[in-house]
């Protein structure tokens, strides 16, 4: 019998948690500081060009600095593990959602309570876009609702109902009234944000749709898939003004991919995505060509 030989390529950048890539510092030693939560970071997003939001399942939000890797603030208000946090880029407000089925809005400079609540889902919230100029904010949830909210007031603008939608991830479309949700039907929707309805679905795939961002041009949007043993667990790249099928996919890692990003572009850079997944790697790929950097 001959030998088993994998056709599998490992030519490609990994980041893992135990590498010794990416040191930081004089002689390659990595800073260390105060941890900024308790427990897992379920979620984490730009605040602004220094600064990040996260949250966990210690129940609170921190803001921390990119730089300096220290925590500035922390937020503590809600009752259950916070499962989503984001914030318009450049804005003082973060938001963030929890497994309390309730969305609430912190002032970077604010008190250390919350300055805005929106309860009104029925079961966790799973998905949180904010508009550009931070007035509104989208909400998904498990109970197959996406809510839109004006930020100053907490007033409910809109409640719309899809069977099965079990939503997974919403992100706004940069200079758009529109939001991308992917969700546990498999399918990645444009919803229009000013009558709250869906414009358009792009085809369903073959796994369980968990995360999804947008290019900062506003022209594509990505979406990732669950998967198992080499099965699935692709990213998917979407034309949002051809919406008749994908552009490209991107495939190589052997379990679920957990999130996917554009990364930002440089004068001398082309097109570059990143995602992560559950097979304990994250990969950057060329947006264009799928090819792995």
């Amino acid at each position: 019998m001959g030998k088993l030989q994998s056709k599998i390529s490992f030519h490609t950048t990994k980041y893992r948690a135990d590498s010794s890539e990416g040191h930081t510092g004089a002689g390659g030693a990595s800073q260390q500081h105060s941890p900024a939560h308790t427990d897992a970071v379920t979620s984490v997003a730009a605040l602004k060009p220094d600064l990040c939001v996260s949250g966990g399942r210690d129940k609170s939000v921190a803001v921390s600095s990119w730089r300096s890797g220290a925590a500035l603030r922390r937020f503590i208000g809600h009752e259950r593990e916070v499962t989503k946090v984001t914030s318009a880029l450049d804005s003082s407000r973060v938001f963030s959602a929890s497994r309390d089925k309730t969305v609430m809005m912190w002032e970077l400079h604010g008190t250390s309570g919350p300055s805005q609540h929106f309860p009104g889902h029925d079961l966790v919230v799973t998905g949180l876009a904010v508009s550009p100029d931070a007035s509104q904010l989208c909400t998904g949830s498990r109970d197959n609702t996406v809510c839109k909210w004006d930020t100053e007031t907490g007033e409910c603008l809109g409640r719309a109902a899809i069977s099965r939608n079990l939503v997974t991830h919403l992100c706004w479309v940069p200079g758009e009234p529109y939001v991308i949700q992917t969700s546990e039907d498999k399918t990645t929707r444009v919803w229009d944000s000013r009558e709250l309805q869906v414009a358009h679905t792009f085809p369903a795939k073959q796994h369980i749709q968990t995360c999804c961002d947008v290019s900062q041009d506003g022209r594509y949007c990505l979406s990732s898939s669950s998967g198992c043993a080499g099965h699935g667990g692709e990213a998917t790249l979407w034309d949002l003004r051809q919406t008749r099928g994908c552009v490209c996919e991107y495939k190589g890692h052997f379990q679920t991919t957990t999130s996917c990003v554009f990364l930002p572009r440089g004068p001398a850079l082309a097109p570059s995505i990143a995602t992560s997944s559950s097979d304990s790697t994250v990969k950057i790929w060329d947006q264009d060509t799928a090819g792995r950097g």
